[in-house]
Formats: C-alpha cells, structure tokens, sequence
C-alpha cells in the first residue's frame, strides 16, 4: 500500500498502527485539556487520537502525560562544546525533538564549510535539527574573523531540506542604515524566514528592523524590552542559556494570551549546565513552578515554535503531524520518561544506529606565539575604559576607572578586580592583538583563556599575570584550541576543543566532567562567576551593549566604533 494511503487507512482503522501509546493521558495544546485515548503512529506520522487502536508494537504510558516534542528555537550547537551527533545524544532524551541552529560560530571559523557540516550532519540525527543560513559572518567589520561570508556565498546554500530562512540578523545598524551588502542578504530571503538579533533596539529603530521582514527576537531582556517587541509583531524568543539567563525577567510576560506568540530557546547552552539542571525540560519545569500555566509553557516551547517558523508538521498530537511525542511523569515535573523522534524510540540503539559523518576545521588553531610582554597595556592616559560584566546577562557596562601607569604599563590591579583581559587573532590573518581591563571576574591570581569567543572565535584571554597569559594562549594552539586554566606557569585544567577550536570530539559525558575540573580550577584562583568561560567569550562580541574588545581594540558598541588607543 502507498504511504500516504496507508497512513489514511491506520487513521481510520482499516489495517492496525505500526506503533500505539496506550494508557496515557493527552495535552491539548489549543485548549489546555488533558484528553484520554490512544496515540496511533504510521511510519514517522501521527494518525490517530482520542479513540481505540490497534497495533503491531503497543507501548503502555499508562500514568505519563504526552506532550508534544519540545522546539529550541535559537541555538548554536557549536557552543554545547560537543559535535550536533553528541548534542543530538545529549539534548534528544530531555524531550528536545527539533533543534532550529545557527552555525555562525563554526562559520566565522571555516566558512560556508561550517555551514554543510551542520547540514550534513541533520540528515543523520535522531532529532530533526534545522540549519538556518548565517547572515553575519563576522559580525561586524570591527573584528578578524577566520572567514567572511557574503550574499553569493549564502545563496548557493539555499534550498537544502534542513533550511528555513537566514539567522539572525546581527548587524542591526547595517539593516537601520541600509548598509548595501545587508540589503543584498535580506532580498535573498525577501518574503521567507529572518530571525533578529537587536538588543535594546526600540522606537522608530525597532520600526525599521521590523519593517525589514525580521520575524523573531531573542535578545530582549527584560518584559518592558520584550512587550514593546510583541507590539511590533515580533515573536519573542525566552532565552535561558548558560550566560543569557533571561527567563527570569521575561516569565511574568508569558500567559495564555501572549503564549502563541512567545517561544523557547537557549542560544548557548554547555553539558555541565544541562546534566546539572537541564535544558527546555529545565524552562518548562521552572516557569510553572514561578506560577506560569503548564499550557502557556509547553505551548511556548511545541505549538508556538513550531507556528513562528512555519513547521506546519509538528507542534501538536494531532493526526498528520509528525510523531515527535515526549511522555512526561507529570506537567509540573516535565522528567521524560519516553521520546519518540519522528516516531523512532530516542534510546541507545536508536543513537548506535545512526551514521555519522568526519569532523571538520582541524588545526584551526594559528595564533602567534605569544610572549609576556605583548599583554601589557599601553596608553598615556590614566582615565580607562572597563568592561563591566553583568553576571547572567551578555550585556556589558561601560565603565571609567582611573589606573596608574607605571613603566608605561596599565598593570592588573587584583585588589580591585581590574584585571587584563587580551584578543589574539588566531586565524593566521594578521596575528593582531589587543589589550584592556574587564571587571566582574574576581580573578587573584593566574589566567584562563579560550578559543570560544563570540563570533569571530579568536583567543580571549584574562589574566593578572602575563607569564601565565603567554602560556596559557600558547597551550591553545597545541590542543588545536579549547579553554585552559594556568597559574604559576602551569596548566591546571584544560578542554580540548579541535574541531573549529569550538568543539570536542569526546563523548559530551566527557567534556561535562571537563568543564567540572575547569570550574573548579577556575574557583581556586579566585573567579567567583558560575560561568566563566563563556562569560569571556561574550566580551569580544562588538553587537551586544555596551563595551566589547576584539582583536582591533575596546568597541563601544552604542557608537559602533572602535575607541581609539
């Protein structure tokens, strides 16, 4: 029999479901209400509800509540640290059946290259993960990026099976100002897809991005940002990432009413914060327990997703959609104890069978070797620029502190939390480096250091001590890149990261305890911030408020501009 007849045929009951979930109860995400009957399944394919089946495989969900597959609507999967098939393996049991991706970060790293791994890699996932095309590589022209990706190198990427438009659109002063190479970007995708990216943007600004065709909006931080936002037709993205930790402020936000148009993400997410608490499984459990309605949250993280970006096939339990089912203990604790993923069980097996294809942007890793002396920080002037970092939020404060300068240096001053932080370009374009103070570490002592440096993935740096920066930067380019603690000369912790110098190639069980031995070496020289690695790799992205540094110099990102030396 066809499929499209025999689907039609185990609808009505004509010839027994490949696969029925009997026992459980049903959420109704239109209505709120719990249904009872079972769930029929054809192939990939939902083709019966709320009524009686037959079947050749019957799964007893007798005392669990099925939900629809959970919606990540804005990620890099780069920044989980581990390959989209360990991510896949990670994310997947948690209920996370479609992942919408930017692979901007390998991108600014190896090009459109980046761009096919991710998409070649979708066709082997168990979860369904989704490759927008990245509009913004590098972000900016105020960095050195390992690559640069212009409208005709997006558009011969158009049209692959996992795509839905272009990512999100950074460079919001280019779309406000009608910088030409933005406009060739947005007329490709002119009518489709176009996820934003324009932090504290508001007014007739916010007017004019919008009136481009962007659609979504994951960098409002708090509700009045937000509201201001769905006013103007965006959907609103809630983000709970490892830095971005916006659920907080934007929670109050999300009811029944405003729940169509609000979603679910978590940007950058790592092992150790998933393994600790959890991913969209997390967001859900934790918005319901502050007093949001469990329909207003799986709404937001299923049905909303998947109407924002025109999945038509899934959001709901419903026949014709796809069979991404979650079977939860309760609404309230969201704890999955059965996935199916386009109706294939997420177990072991399932994750044994798959193929998989080579890692890609090996030996990316080739900064300078770096000496001592070229982390000092010249200038004539005392009065200084500071990178003041806002715990939780990848927005920066622009601070003025006023540091002595003593044998033409601007030394780290631990005792008050002034600290250097360094960007060395290390895709072998022109080995810049530049210096400046950052606060909010706590760092006493030592250096850490890192290639996960948003977006242009260069080596940022803090330290209070240049012979332990210089090693700590050099012991990169021997791991092909990654993150590494060094005090006193040595290395205390390090994770390698060869693949772009953005991902491992370990188990991502592996790289969670990696990030445990970082933690922990991270504490012991003094840095009280719950996410330090990340936290860096923020401060060198020149499109989020207020000050930055790159490889070219501090960036006051308000003006747009570099600050002079």
């Amino acid at each position: 029999m066809a499929e499209l007849e025999q689907k039609i045929a185990q609808g009505r009951g004509d010839e027994v479901a490949d696969v029925v979930l009997r026992g459980g109860r049903l959420l109704d995400l239109v209505t709120g209400e719990l249904l009872e009957g079972d769930v029929a399944i054809c192939g990939d394919t939902i083709v019966g509800v709320l009524d009686t089946y037959e079947a050749r495989d019957v799964i007893d969900v007798s005392g669990l509540v099925l939900v629809p597959g959970f919606i990540d609507t804005h990620l890099h999967i780069e920044s989980s640290l581990v390959t989209p098939f360990e991510f896949d393996r990670c994310v997947t049991p948690r209920g996370v059946t479609t992942a919408i991706c930017d692979p901007h970060e390998i991108a600014n790293v190896i090009g459109a290259d980046g761009i096919r791994y991710f998409q070649q890699a979708s066709a082997h996932t168990l979860m369904d993960i989704r490759v927008q095309l990245s509009s913004c590589v590098p972000s900016t022209h105020m960095e050195t990026a390992g690559a640069e990706l212009l409208a005709e190198d997006i558009a011969p990427l158009m049209g692959h099976p996992s795509g839905i438009g272009l990512a999100e659109f950074m460079n919001y002063p280019g779309v406000i100002h009608r910088d030409p190479e933005a406009m060739k970007k947005l007329r490709l995708f002119e009518g489709g897809h176009v996820d934003g990216h324009c932090p504290l943007l508001s007014g007739k600004d916010l007017n004019a991005y919008v009136a481009a065709g962007i659609r979504t909006e994951h960098e409002a931080t708090s509700a009045e940002e937000a509201l201001e936002k769905l006013r103007k037709g965006m959907r609103v993205l809630i983000r709970e990432g490892s830095v971005s930790k916006d659920m907080a402020a934007l929670q109050p936000l999300l009811t029944e009413r405003t729940s169509p148009y609000m979603c679910l993400c978590t940007d950058d997410r790592n092992p150790l914060d998933i393994g600790e608490h959890g991913h969209l499984d997390y967001m859900i459990r934790w918005m319901i327990a502050q007093g949001t309605s469990p329909l207003a949250a799986y709404r937001a993280a299923t049905l909303s997703a998947a109407e924002a970006f025109g999945l038509k096939d899934r959001g709901m339990i419903a026949p014709g959609k796809r069979a991404d089912i979650v079977a939860v203990d309760s609404l309230e604790g969201c704890n999955a104890q059965l996935v199916l993923a386009a109706g294939r069980r997420v177990d072991d097996a399932a994750f044994a069978a798959r193929e998989t294809i080579a890692p890609v942007g090996r030996n990316s890793c080739k900064a300078p070797h770096m000496r001592a002396e070229q982390f000092r920080a010249t200038g004539n002037r005392e009065d200084t620029d500071v990178i003041g970092i806002r715990e939780g939020q990848i927005l920066t404060d622009h601070l003025h502190e006023i540091i002595a300068i003593e044998d033409g240096d601007k030394r780290p001053d631990p005792a008050r939390d002034l600290v250097r932080i360094a960007v060395v370009e290390r895709h072998g374009r022109n080995g810049n480096v530049a210096t400046g103070f950052v606060k909010g570490f706590g760092l006493k002592a030592g250096a850490i250091a890192s290639t996960v440096c948003h977006d242009h993935h260069n080596i940022a740096c803090v330290g209070v001590n240049y012979d332990d920066m210089a090693v700590a930067s050099n012991r990169l380019g021997e791991i092909e890149g990654g993150f590494v603690v060094v005090s006193g000369g040595k290395v205390l912790a390090e994770l390698a990261l060869p693949v772009a110098g953005l991902m491992s190639l370990a188990p991502f069980e592996e790289v969670r305890d990696g990030l445990v031995e970082l933690r922990r070496a991270a504490t012991s020289l003094g840095v009280t911030l719950d996410e330090p690695f990340l936290q860096l790799a923020f401060l060198a992205l020149p499109v989020i408020p207020s000050l930055k540094i790159t490889d070219r110099g501090m960036v006051d990102v308000m003006k747009f501009e570099i600050i002079p030396g």
